[in-house]
């Protein structure tokens, strides 16, 4: 099944012609979930035996790079439910199947979204600054403020995760669990009010001892890196999918960067087109051979997710090198872009305007450019000496 076959064309072109829309708004993308639940489209990685398409992470990430070209905030946000989908698959592929359950419910429209994310707590996933309390029974209680919660006003399924500081010999002991959207003792914020990615509304979720019942606590890790197949998972699915998102954009700035070469003529060089313009030429050809730099790259390392291909040490590495080099790229092609579509685009309600702020909500993802090249430099060099 081709990323053609799941987004045909219509769909696509209906999704990008509300893009602007919501962005200029700030509003959700209420039209573009529905019409993509009705497609199947939230049901990628559930197996075709459960109503889904059955899909891995090559043909996933293939497919929101195609959506983000039409729509790159639609495409932000539903990262975040493929994301646990994603985890969920991957989980079950290395005989791990403690998140059948969201594969289960995905194939009943249930809708995932990510809450893991504390404003001032760059650990990401190996400490948190929620306070995670045990329950009688099993269950816990989570108090804390996550941020960056894409989907908010659409969820039916929260992931989070706290620490409970009294587990573990007083190190803590990190938490992860599901509220549903009719949990009681959390407030979603209606904050969301941003440079760009603006139809994603990725609200802030403040919890207030929210319970999360013993069934839909799924792991319990200690503070601090470890090996353990969850981390592995989230950090293969998110990374590759959000750098998927970002070559989708540098992938339509670069054919709008063409379009508007081809239009554009020079008065004073008679009335020629740009596309014959030496310097606008060079402009064009550095953003291609970026973009097909990162094409093969994103290929790989979801392939080789797929594939279950043994990287050991080096896997991290190679996933938040993928980030920031998607990231990086489409940020350089966007401006390349605007560069030489002319002064149109530096205007409300051109595409490239949009994609333009769209672009730089990457540098604020994890893994972010200082975690990634420390990640990259201890696999090569080994930690930093005491």
């Amino acid at each position: 099944m081709t990323p053609e076959d799941v987004l045909p064309e219509p769909l696509l072109e209906a999704i990008r012609g509300r893009a602007a829309g919501y962005d200029r708004d700030n509003s959700f993308f209420i039209e573009d979930l529905e019409e993509l639940t009705t497609a199947g489209y939230l049901r990628l990685f559930v197996p075709a035996s459960d109503g889904g398409l059955g899909l891995g992470l090559e043909a996933a990430a293939q497919c929101q790079r195609r959506l983000a070209t039409a729509a790159p905030a639609t495409a932000l946000a539903i990262n975040m439910h493929l994301v646990w989908t994603g985890v969920a698959h991957v989980l079950a592929a290395r005989g791990d199947n403690s998140l059948d359950f969201v594969l289960q419910e995905a194939a009943h429209d249930e809708i995932f979204a990510f809450g893991n994310s504390e404003a001032g707590n760059d650990s990401v996933l190996f400490d948190s600054r929620t306070a995670a309390v045990p329950l009688p029974g099993g269950g816990y209680s989570f108090t804390g403020t996550k941020i960056f919660t894409s989907l908010s006003p659409a969820w039916t399924r929260l992931g989070i995760f706290g620490k409970d500081a009294q587990a573990r010999e007083g190190e803590g002991e990190l938490v992860h669990g599901f509220i549903t959207r009719e949990a009681a003792g959390y407030a979603i914020l209606e904050d969301w009010n941003t440079l760009g990615m603006r139809a994603s509304q990725s609200n802030t979720t403040v919890l207030d001892g929210v319970e999360v019942p013993p069934e839909r606590i799924f792991r319990k890790l200690p503070v601090g890196p470890n090996a353990d197949p969850l981390i592995f998972a989230i950090f293969a699915c998110f990374e590759t999918l959000l750098a998927a998102v970002y070559t989708g954009i540098g992938e339509r700035a670069l054919n709008l960067g063409v379009e508007a070469v081809r239009r554009r003529t020079s008065f004073k060089n008679a009335g020629r087109s740009y596309a014959q313009d030496p310097d606008v030429r060079w402009k064009i050809a550095e953003a291609a051979m970026a973009m097909d730099n990162l094409y093969p790259q994103l290929l790989a390392v979801s392939r080789d997710v797929d594939a279950l291909v043994e990287h050991g040490p080096q896997w991290f590495p190679k996933l938040v090198g993928l980030k920031v080099n998607a990231t990086e790229t489409a940020r350089r092609v966007v401006d390349q872009a605007i560069r030489v579509s002319g002064g149109s685009s530096y205007f409300r309600g051109s595409e490239l305007e949009r994609l333009y702020r769209d672009v730089l909500a990457g540098m604020f993802h994890p893994s972010d450019d200082e975690s990634a090249h420390n990640t990259v430099a201890n696999a090569w060099l080994g930690p930093l000496e005491d």
